[in-house]
């Protein structure tokens, strides 16, 4: 693996822990809610039960995708999805502006196992989230050529079980450090989000270049011209989103300080 290579992989993965964190960091209030009700001892045991069927979940549906990730319909569904990932999250954004923020109800006599079950859905819920979002950004990395599974290139497979393993140990461990990441630059989210959708037309690209879809020429999402702009245009978005968090976390300190 040269150079390049290894840098375009590092950049994927790293974009995937970034969503991965954001991810976690939403579904880490859930399952928190999910179990409240529980007495503290449980509450950890809830989670890990939930927690350790999701990981088997994911697993196994990441070797059933790998022999479906050639087939283009695939491919045009992850670019979808990544699309109604971010679009689904600014119109969100949009509708809480002004909303009062309400915690989600739980059946007060809910027992253990009861729990345990409800915990165990919602994190396979997230699991295909997070899945489906590894298996989009993974395919579009050029294959490494070290092994295969199914349809899928060895280096593109462990891109996505890393992505998957580092959703499950952020969800678990990490989400606290991402709330308060995201309370402090807030501007954060939203960048990561438009990013997801930049990834999803490098994915529409890869789709309409498939040899049974043809309308891109076969080698252009692997040409030079196409990757400096897709590189050029994800760097300035992460480090715009990062510049103009940082003004208004500054702008919003100096309110602070001039209304006390």
């Amino acid at each position: 693996m040269d150079a390049s290579m290894l840098l375009e992989y590092g950049w994927v993965l790293l974009i995937l822990v970034g969503l991965e964190g954001i991810l976690a960091a939403d579904n880490a209030v859930v399952m928190a809610v999910m179990v409240k009700h529980l007495p503290v001892e449980k509450r950890k045991k809830a989670l890990f039960y939930g927690l350790f069927g999701a990981f088997l979940f994911r697993f196994l549906a990441l070797f059933m995708i790998s022999f479906l990730v050639d087939v283009w319909q695939v491919q045009a569904i992850g670019a979808l999805y990544l699309f109604y990932v971010a679009t689904h999250h600014f119109i969100k954004k949009k509708k809480d502006e002004g909303a009062v923020e309400g915690e989600p109800a739980v059946a007060k006599g809910a027992g253990f196992w009861t729990t345990v079950v409800k915990v165990e859905l919602a994190d396979i819920a997230f699991a295909v989230d997070s899945m489906l979002a590894a298996v989009a950004l993974a395919v579009t990395l050029q294959p490494t050529g070290w092994f295969h599974i199914g349809g899928i290139d060895g280096g593109q497979f462990i891109v996505m079980f890393l992505g998957g393993v580092i959703g499950l140990v952020i969800m678990r461990f990490a989400a606290t450090w991402f709330v308060k990441l995201l309370e402090k630059y807030p501007t954060l989210e939203s960048t990561a989000f438009l990013i997801v959708g930049w990834v999803g037309v490098k994915l529409a690209v890869f789709t309409l270049a498939h040899p049974e879809v043809a309308i891109l020429d076969h080698h252009f999402p692997e040409s030079k011209g196409w990757k400096a702009v897709f590189w050029t245009i994800l760097i300035l978005l992460a480090a715009g989103g990062y510049v103009i968090s940082k003004m208004k976390a500054k702008n919003s300190k100096q309110k602070e300080v001039e209304t006390e």
